[in-house]
């Protein structure tokens, strides 16, 4: 096996897999550097950490800090080798974590993607809503994908088919054939789309760095013929200088189970972040529609949503319109909903305080659309408004939603707008702007700013909560891991015991051993070790669940503030 070391990256790997490290580079190629919040970096640290190890923790913390950083200066500052540094960046480039670009002296300089690291707290969320929507296979298929962080369609359909394979009773079997019409479904629905391809073009990519680019329109087609002859032209000359029997049986055993391997070479895919986190955001405005009026309202809700969800960016403020007869046709047939009731359903919605839905035009019966960012907005205002509730208790969470409904007030206009008496109405707004949750702003009457002819008005900015409240959710989260991982090494050497225990009896009872062999082996672990192992686990799923909905929080917030900022950038 021949190895070189690559000039664009200094990354040694076998001439073999040269061109398959190629056009596994990150999807973007220049990363813009925002605002660092304290906590965020240990998060990372400890995600990373948990999932690639502590070598690639250390590398991708190091770069999350320090942003775009040469690699022979990551090695030097993270006292790692260089070789270490070189397979840390293989692996986060892999799992395109890691973007690169070229300084004006010519070196390649490495940056992580925060927020890609802190997608990995939502894995599980991403495989269950699939998993909802299209079953098992398709639930395999972004799992497989989010583990490996980009996959050519061959291989993702041969894994996911061996695994379901396995676990088919009754010498069942599933096609590869089901599995490709999952991966094709994903990709049209934009769950899953393509990864950007080498440039191969002289003008465009330069000798010392390659250059990844991808056609919009193209990123949620499938392969077709002209790409598979224009794929196949271009690895024959490949064939050539890496040509192997145990490549050439490869290709020939790809053919016989019906897919181009050709293809599968030159085109990756990758999960598409941005879809899920629209559907996760459709399934919040769902349940709240659900809460605040029944389930029929949000079934129209949903109703919509499906039909604008591909046809709608995920940053848009508001959505596609659409009109009364487009809703009607594509409502549910087991919801036997009236045409006349869907009209009456759709004045409710617009006529709503939230004002989700607004009305746009009359044309087909009525033209509607959804006001995404003062929906996820109210949203961001409800989970405020539930943390001030359980913080602070029910009479400040009364002065809270004054301010939120009012704007600004002095002193007295709470206390009589509140109807709360002087000294504890003071108390709670002075305890809750200590906690940043409100905002003090003064306007002088004379240039002085003498204290008596200053108004003192008070305020919330939920700007500043969202972002000091999801400050408070990295720590908490942080604090969760550390705890989970304490608990987990502290008793690592019973819950290690146990599960040989559960091994070796689940071997004998396959076997058709003795009853009285098996209950030998389960009398190995102590009714104290059984209880401790009972105890750990126990705490092990609350924290795993605190983690979950502690996510929850943090993408509503996310969501609300990325979107408060694409809105601030048009109006501007």
């Amino acid at each position: 096996m021949i190895e070189c070391i690559c000039s664009k990256c200094y990354l040694i790997f076998s001439s073999s897999s040269l061109v398959e490290l190629k056009t596994r580079l990150p999807t973007n190629t220049k990363v813009l550097q925002g605002t660092m919040s304290t906590w965020q970096v240990p998060l990372c640290s400890l995600i990373l950490r948990e999932y690639y190890g502590e070598v690639v923790s250390k590398v991708g913390t190091y770069l999350a800090k320090k942003g775009l950083t040469p690699l022979r200066v990551i090695a030097q500052e993270t006292s790692l080798k260089l070789d270490q540094v070189k397979k840390s960046l293989c692996t986060l480039i892999q799992q395109n974590i890691v973007a690169f670009e070229m300084n004006k002296r010519g070196f390649t300089e490495y940056c992580a993607d925060v927020t890609r690291i802190l997608h990995r707290l939502r894995f599980p969320r991403y495989m269950y809503s699939v998993k909802t929507l299209y079953g098992d296979a398709a639930e395999l298929i972004i799992e497989e994908l989010l583990h490996n962080g980009q996959m050519t369609m061959g291989r993702v359909v041969d894994k996911v088919t061996e695994r379901l394979n396995e676990a088919m009773l009754d010498n069942q079997t599933v096609s590869s054939s089901l599995v490709k019409d999952k991966f094709a479904k994903l990709v049209y629905t934009h769950f899953i789309q393509r990864c950007p391809a080498l440039v191969s073009s002289t003008e465009e990519a330069t000798p010392s760095m390659p250059i990844l680019a991808i056609n919009e329109e193209d990123r949620f087609l499938l392969p077709t013929v002209e790409e598979a002859e224009d794929s196949s032209s271009r690895k024959r000359k490949r064939v050539i200088e890496d040509s192997s029997p145990t490549q050439a049986k490869r290709q020939k055993i790809s053919r016989e189970e019906g897919h181009n391997p050709d293809v599968d070479c030159s085109i990756y895919w990758c999960v598409n972040f941005d879809r899920f986190h629209q559907y996760l955001r459709d399934q919040g405005l769902i349940s709240a529609v659900m809460n605040k009026i029944d389930k029929k309202a949000s079934e129209v809700l949903r109703t919509m949503l499906r039909l604008s969800e591909v046809r709608t960016d995920f940053k848009a403020a508001v959505s596609a319109h659409m009109s009364t007869n487009e809703i009607f046709q594509a409502l549910p047939k087991e919801l036997s909903l009236k045409r006349q009731t869907l009209e009456q359903y759709l004045k409710l919605l617009t006529d709503d305080s939230t004002d989700f839905v607004s009305k746009t035009g009359d044309s087909g019966g009525g033209m509607y659309s959804i006001n995404l960012h003062r929906a996820v907005k109210n949203l961001c205002k409800a989970h405020i408004e539930s943390v001030v509730q359980e913080r602070f208790g029910s009479k400040c969470f009364r002065i809270f939603r004054l301010l939120l409904l009012k704007g600004h007030l002095e002193q007295k206009q709470i206390e009589e707008f509140a109807m709360i008496p002087a000294k504890e109405a003071k108390e709670m707004v002075y305890r809750m702007f200590e906690e940043h949750f409100i905002t003090l702003t003064e306007v002088p009457k004379t240039p002085d700013h003498a204290p008596s002819r200053t108004y003192y008005l008070f305020s919330v900015n939920i700007n500043q909560v969202s972002r000091m409240l999801l400050e408070k959710c990295f720590k908490a989260m942080t604090n969760l891991m550390n705890r989970r991982d304490h608990e987990s090494r502290e008793n690592r050497r019973l819950l290690e015991k146990q599960q040989r225990v559960e091994a070796i009896a689940a071997s004998l009872e396959q076997s058709g051993a003795d009853p009285a062999q098996k209950e030998e082996v389960e009398q190995m672990i102590t009714p104290p070790e059984r209880a401790q192992v009972a105890k750990v686990k126990h705490m092990t799923n609350k924290m795993e669940q605190s983690e979950i909905q502690l996510d929850e929080t943090m993408f509503i917030i996310q969501t609300y503030l990325q979107s408060t900022h694409v809105h601030d950038v048009k109006l501007k």
